[in-house]
């Protein structure tokens, strides 16, 4: 029973990371149909900066703000000079933020060094506690709290506020809302900005959890993120948040029970999906 528990807690955590990952490409992909396949960059850029700005404060909170702004300032860049050139083109969407994840990957070479960094959690998210004879450790505890609370307040802002009702009329017709005097081209912004700062929270939360951080970490998330937004559906915000943690358990389950399948499963799990529901767990057909 207690293995039971600490793989699930270990999966749904793995899960909530990767999530903030897929939950932006989701909120960028369903509003402005936009391949970004440059989003990885910008959670490794998350977990570079915030670890910097962490390491040389002393403060976890400080590096957290810090990793927050770096991915919304660089969402804004990102939008304004590399994807706006190409809104409607996929192909090109592909080939040039695959360039810009190569950059981002190398800049962090140049910046930091090529060698991974080491990264520790805060004292008071040090050790675990013990339930019952169960250990929880306490940050993957703290990892999966941020996961679901993100998703609480981007699913209440998408539900029950005006941006959030702007932002869903811009998924279903980004023509109808800009002939009501939107400017749609500023909540394209806003949702690049947002979804940029979720991947760079994923990125700074990973560095304590997996206790190293380095250049090509963005693009191996990256693909998994890719694989929870095809499984969840495509554009589906609740769809993403059960996919990454479905993703999640399989990895943990499989890399204990069955080690040999663990990088195999979620690829299975996504054919399987795609077999059964080609549009995805919560996606819409057509």
């Amino acid at each position: 029973m207690e293995l039971l528990i600490n793989l699930t807690v270990n999966g749904l955590a793995t899960g909530m990371l990767i999530f903030l990952l897929a939950a932006g490409l989701t909120l960028i992909f369903g509003l402005m149909d936009v391949l970004n396949f440059a989003h990885g960059g910008l959670f490794a850029w998350g977990a570079y900066s915030g670890t910097w700005i962490y390491m040389t404060t002393g403060s976890f909170t400080v590096g957290i703000i810090g990793a927050l702004l770096t991915g919304a300032i660089l969402g804004i860049v990102t939008e304004k000079w590399i994807i706006k050139p190409v809104y409607g083109n996929h192909v090109q969407q592909i080939l040039i933020t695959l360039g810009l994840m190569l950059v981002l990957s190398e800049l962090l070479k140049v910046v930091w060094g090529p060698d991974q960094i080491s990264a520790v959690p805060p004292d008071y998210l040090k050790g675990s506690w013990e339930l019952g004879g169960v250990i929880i450790i306490k940050y993957r505890a703290f990892i999966i709290l941020v996961g679901f609370l993100v998703f609480l307040v981007v699913q209440y802002v998408l539900r029950n506020t005006k941006v959030g009702l702007i932002v869903r009329a811009g998924v279903m017709n980004k023509e109808m809302v800009q002939s009501l005097g939107i400017n749609i081209q500023k909540v394209f912004m806003l949702v690049f900005m947002v979804g940029a700062a979720m991947a760079a929270l994923g990125g700074v939360l990973l560095g304590p959890y997996s206790g190293v951080i380095y250049a090509e970490m963005g693009m191996e998330f990256a693909i998994l993120a890719f694989i929870v937004v095809v499984i969840g559906g495509m554009g589906s915000f609740p769809g993403s948040l059960l996919a990454a943690i479905l993703v999640g358990l399989s990895g943990s389950f499989m890399a204990y029970y069955v080690p040999n399948l663990a990088l195999a499963v979620n690829m299975l799990l996504m054919a399987v999906v795609l077999i059964f529901r080609p549009q995805g767990l919560f996606g819409l057909k057509g």
